[in-house]
């Protein structure tokens, strides 16, 4: 099979769909890799870096589409990537179709079978291909929300350690999952005093064994959360609905219970966010402010990092994506139930229950 691997076009989005040592193995397999000129520049593999793997380099990214059977990617493809996507060809990348209907219609239209790593399951519902970027956005979320934390960066003008004689700041974690726990972390080995909410008490009953003595774990409810929010700096978002659309846990009317300057850290604006008043920003623009409280909402907070983030990617996606390579995507899916799992829309149809019944569609 030909894999491509473009360059992402997204503002801000260094990383890159396989790292060299993923093309080794690739090739290793027996197939074709191609390689977009300077693709990897951004997470640091140059393309001496990728021939050395054994890729060829193309050097636009329409010829990567022409030739390639597979499009392995880390972002979705935007605007000016629809037309070059094709019929029958197989795209395996994030999608997060449920928030993003133009991408959606593109995608059917486009006759491709498209493969969300979003949506990859296993058995015991852990989403393998989700949990690398998760545990990179949890703990940059905390290190965003501390940096915007700072005064000159529209905060309170709190440092979130504190010092002797100085209480630290106040974290409110929504969701215990893996960006939820990687999030707490962070915030307590930072020295905050940290709240984590979760739906599920068996959940809940794990985190507090598990993380530091400066978390506690809360029910989350909209009664619980209120109460938390006058007394909070930091509140991290991170419910995720596998492939819908998250629910808003913070609406508009609860901005005016916080403290002006508080910062808000939507990490699942890919699936809509979970704050009413989110809307996705860039690396280049990440923040805004309504009613005095910052919102940070940068739908690809793993770019930041990227060289990290490709390889802790990589690492997760190869053994799919030469499953895939090797038995063509249709064997790959019936072979694996996870993998099939990651099927959104195949050849104009939409095949994953949530991502249709937002749209309404069939």
């Amino acid at each position: 099979m030909r894999i491509g691997i473009p360059k992402e076009i997204k503002n801000n989005e260094n990383r890159v769909g396989m790292t060299p040592a993923g093309v080794a193995e690739m090739v290793k397999h027996g197939h074709e890799v191609l390689v977009q000129h300077k693709a990897g520049e951004g997470s640091g593999f140059s393309d001496e870096d990728y021939v050395r793997a054994g890729a060829k380099i193309l050097q636009n990214i329409d010829f990567v589409y022409q030739e390639a059977d597979m499009i392995v990617k880390v972002k979705e493809p935007i605007e000016p990537e629809y037309p070059l996507v094709r019929k029958g060809q197989l795209v395996f990348t994030y999608f997060h179709f449920a928030c993003e209907r133009e991408l959606t219609e593109a995608m059917i239209r486009s006759g491709a079978v498209c493969l969300a790593y979003e949506t990859v399951q296993l058995p015991d519902r852990s989403l393998p291909l989700l949990l690398p970027m998760s545990e990179v956005a949890g703990r940059m979320a905390t290190l965003n929300g501390a940096y915007y934390l700072q005064k000159t960066k529209g905060g309170k003008g709190k440092l979130i350690s504190g010092v002797p004689g100085v209480s630290p700041a106040r974290v409110l974690v929504l969701g215990g999952g893996i960006v939820g726990e990687a999030a707490a972390r962070m915030a307590a080995g930072m020295g905050a005093h940290v709240t984590i909410t979760d739906i599920s008490l068996p959940r809940l009953r794990q985190l507090e064994m598990e993380l530091p003595p400066n978390v506690r774990t809360l029910f989350s409810s909209e009664h619980n959360i209120r109460r938390e929010l006058p007394m909070v700096d930091i509140v991290i978002g991170s419910v995720l609905v596998p492939g819908d659309k998250t629910p808003h846990l913070i609406t508009r009317d609860m901005l005016k219970l916080m403290e002006p300057g508080t910062v808000l850290v939507d990490v699942a604006i890919d699936q809509g966010g979970c704050f009413e008043t989110s809307h996705p920003t860039t690396h280049s623009d990440p923040v805004y402010e309504v009613d005095g409280i910052l919102h940070y909402c940068v739908a690809n907070i793993p770019g930041a990092v990227p060289n990290t983030s490709t390889i802790a990617l990589t690492n997760a996606t190869l053994k799919y994506a030469l499953a895939l390579a090797d038995k063509g995507w249709k064997k790959a899916c019936e072979d694996d139930e996870a993998l099939r799992r990651g099927l959104n829309i195949v050849e104009g149809k939409v095949v994953y229950k949530a991502v249709a019944d937002v749209f309404g569609i069939k």
